[in-house]
């Protein structure tokens, strides 16, 4: 008699593999850093930070289950942006060894909204279009985001403006101080707008919530069925933990991202310079590390046509990019003595501006398709090519 699988084992590597995985390559980056082996501690510890990003997904996720919207999506972005800042700042305290460090950020920053809205969201919209052919959310929420963003980069255009108009390093530091307190305090009537006095405008309508149902039944089913079959289930510890100890495994999964960040940025910056690879490139290959968690995350609720949950996630993640990520780097900055200013190139405000106006046409009607993705897909892979030459 032939023996059957141990699908035991597969559920657990299933279960498993991003915590394992990440933990492993932690220690592996450890040892090449620790032998001054730099190609293989910036790739070791680039994929750990990106395994253990998906962990600290996966349990903000769980915690998001159990809290409503739009607290759910909030936390799922915060955790996303804490691995940003983390590698950025890491970045920006190689400054005084590296003279790409701080463009290095900048570009870091504006790639991390260029990720967010048209790789995470391009992919979902893609991807849910194909599953659904059209797709429902509140328009109040992508038309509260979109303005919030166009907002938010114009601002940004200030510092750079002041640098083009050949006034000094001062006055651009003392410009771009002003305007990361304008944006936090920006922030912080957006947070109030959108957890007190709007929630409404940041929930599922009536329509997106009929083809969720319709799914939610079937899904019933199925698990149901599936339930019958596989009663030895893996048991995934996240699912039964309490608030606290989720929270306190989040902060150790952070803590260990945050000393790969360390030895990312010391080794990856001499290797960006050898190989010629422009500080845009550098910038989009960060964003890519720190959004690829929420990514996966976006194209499984698009799947299930939880599609006001993408928007949530790639529109949130974006606004706290900019709103929350550019004054605490450049809080960090100050108390650390290094001068980050604001004054970001043309290419990379123009890419953002474009950015936004392209999310608010696909997404104002209040329904996406997979055409309205590939046209995200298309920016994106087109400012690439631009910034690997610029």
């Amino acid at each position: 008699m032939s023996e059957e699988p141990d699908s035991s084992s597969n559920s657990y590597i299933r279960e498993y593999w991003d915590l394992v995985g990440g933990v492993i390559f932690a220690l592996f980056a450890l040892y090449f850093n620790h032998i001054n082996s730099a190609g293989w501690a910036t790739l070791l510890s680039a994929l750990s930070i990106g395994l253990l990003s998906i962990t600290v997904s996966e349990i903000a996720e769980i915690l998001a289950h159990r809290i409503s919207e739009p607290y759910g999506s909030y936390l799922l972005t915060f955790s996303a942006v804490t691995v940003e800042i983390i590698l950025l700042f890491s970045i920006l305290l190689q400054s005084s060894e590296s003279s790409n460090a701080i463009e290095t950020v900048k570009g870091g920053i504006i790639s991390a909204v260029l990720v967010d809205m048209n790789v995470l969201l391009g992919l979902a919209v893609f991807v849910g279009g194909l599953a659904f052919k059209e797709q429902q959310h509140n328009e109040d929420t992508s038309s509260t985001y979109t303005t919030i963003l166009y907002v938010s980069s114009l601002a940004l255009l200030v510092p750079g403006i002041l640098n083009y108009t050949k006034h000094g390093d001062d006055v651009i530091k003392s410009a771009s101080l002003a305007i990361s307190l304008v944006l936090f305090l920006f922030y912080i009537v957006i947070l109030i707008f959108q957890t007190k006095t709007h929630t409404h405008f940041f929930k599922s309508t009536a329509r997106s919530r009929i083809f969720r149902y319709k799914k939610m039944i079937k899904e019933h089913k199925l698990e149901h069925e599936e339930d019958d079959e596989n009663e030895d289930e893996v048991y995934y510890i996240f699912d039964h933990l309490s608030l606290p100890l989720n929270f306190l495994s989040m902060f150790i999964m952070i803590f260990i991202i945050g000393v790969m960040a360390e030895v990312f940025a010391s080794k990856s910056l001499p290797l960006f310079t050898e190989f010629g690879i422009s500080t845009g490139i550098a910038g989009l290959f960060i964003a890519i590390i720190s959004v690829t968690p929420e990514i996966f995350t976006a194209i499984k609720a698009a799947k299930n046509d939880q599609i006001q949950r993408v928007i949530n996630i790639a529109m949130g993640a974006s606004t706290v990019s900019i709103l929350l990520t550019v004054p605490i780097l450049m809080f960090l900055g100050y108390l650390v003595n290094i001068n980050l200013t604001l004054d970001f190139n043309p290419l990379e405000v123009g890419a953002l501006i474009f950015t936004i106006i392209l999310a608010w046409k696909t997404t104002d009607d209040g329904e996406t398709n997979y055409f309205e993705g590939l046209s995200h897909l298309m920016l994106f892979i087109c400012y690439a090519i631009i910034a690997g030459f610029y």
